[in-house]
């Protein structure tokens, strides 16, 4: 009995350092959102410097800025939440926090039973405490004899998403919006499977439920975010401009996710609505398009330099360079072949002239 003891003690503790900062208030919560917000912008930089670099494949970029996307948008949600939590006396939170663990140990003294063997699965499944395994095992069972249980599948769904079971998660996305009828978290955690299922494609299905969405909630940023995303990702640049523009005016002028709108702006033709705030990170990149020029000049057999080339001067809205560049890589890779086919295409695209280039 004495080594239990001993044990709860030293959990008190541990359990008392965790929830220590909860007495300092909103402020933390805010600035973990924040310090999120600001990792994925870096990643997004990243993966442009990745790209530029030829260290990732253009499939694998479009995916992983996809799902970049996603976890930027809801660390942004978790700072807006954050900013309307209540913000209780510091000190009564510090006492409750301490007084919790304390009384389980007097708690425990008086009804503890520390040698009592393990409970069977089937007991486990019937008074499953905090296990989220037996949870959800528990969650399962009822709704394979219950699966008209809205709330079951509402609540299912979302653990099926943390977990990556994401077939799992979709069906029981659908189950719920088809019992419990449209709401923003469902609709919204239905576009999240669908986009983690398709490896970062917005497809037309994706795109459907977005737009309910917009029905319920017109200026929800993530949903308008991947709808412009969709057009972009099927070639459709005017439309994807003209939706990435209208996101960018809703957007306040530090909101987390400008930087990133600003880019699909510039790509796709455009003119960033809004600064960015990223002078440093746009050197560093304009650094790595200079050297890669420089590279193609000395070795210009290289077709997925000039793509990316290509690409990047359209990324930096340096029209001119993009296409003096398309018209250098079109010397290698003359228009009458299948790479010089490819340039082409990009720069139709990207909204490059090519005019007297494809003959």
């Amino acid at each position: 009995m004495v080594i239990w003891i001993v044990f709860a003690v030293i959990t008190t503790a541990i359990i008392a350092s965790l929830l220590y900062p909860l007495a300092s208030g909103r402020v933390r919560f805010s600035e973990g959102a924040t310090d999120a917000a600001r990792v994925y912008r870096d990643q997004l930089f990243e993966l442009d410097r990745e790209l530029l670099a030829n260290e990732i494949g253009c499939n694998e970029y479009e995916y992983a800025r996809a799902e970049t996307a996603r976890r930027l948008f809801k660390a942004s949600e978790q700072k807006q939440e954050s900013r309307r939590l209540p913000h209780p006396h510091r000190w009564l939170r510090l006492a409750i926090a301490a007084f919790l663990p304390l009384a389980s140990i007097g708690l425990y003294g008086l009804a503890g039973s520390p040698d009592m063997p393990s409970l069977p699965l089937q007991a486990r499944l019937e008074d499953p405490g905090q296990d989220i395994a037996i949870l959800v095992a528990r969650t399962e069972r009822h709704l394979a004899s219950q699966p008209d249980d809205g709330r079951g599948w509402d609540v299912i769904a979302p653990i099926y998403l943390r977990a990556g079971r994401i077939a799992d998660a979709r069906s029981a996305y659908r189950n719920a919006l088809r019992l419990l009828g449209p709401g923003i978290h469902r609709l919204g955690g239905l576009a999240e499977a669908l986009i983690a299922e398709a490896q970062g494609s917005v497809n037309k299905e994706t795109v459907d439920v977005l737009r309910q969405i917009v029905q319920l909630e017109p200026e929800n940023p993530r949903a308008l975010f991947y709808i412009a995303l969709g057009s972009e990702q099927t070639g459709r640049t005017a439309e994807a401009l003209m939706n990435f523009e209208a996101l960018a005016r809703l957007s306040p002028a530090d909101a987390p996710w400008l930087p990133l709108v600003n880019q699909h702006i510039a790509a796709n033709g455009g003119v960033p609505l809004i600064a960015t705030g990223t002078a440093d990170r746009r050197q560093a990149i304009e650094a790595m398009v200079t050297g890669l020029d420089a590279k193609l000049s000395e070795s210009p057999d290289d077709l997925n330099g000039w793509l990316r080339l290509v690409r990047s001067y359209a990324v930096l809205n340096d029209r001119d360079r993009a296409a003096g560049a398309l018209k250098r890589g079109l010397a290698a890779f003359p228009p009458a072949g299948e790479q010089g086919r490819q340039l082409l295409a990009l720069a139709r695209e990207l909204g490059i002239a090519t005019e007297g280039m494809a003959q």
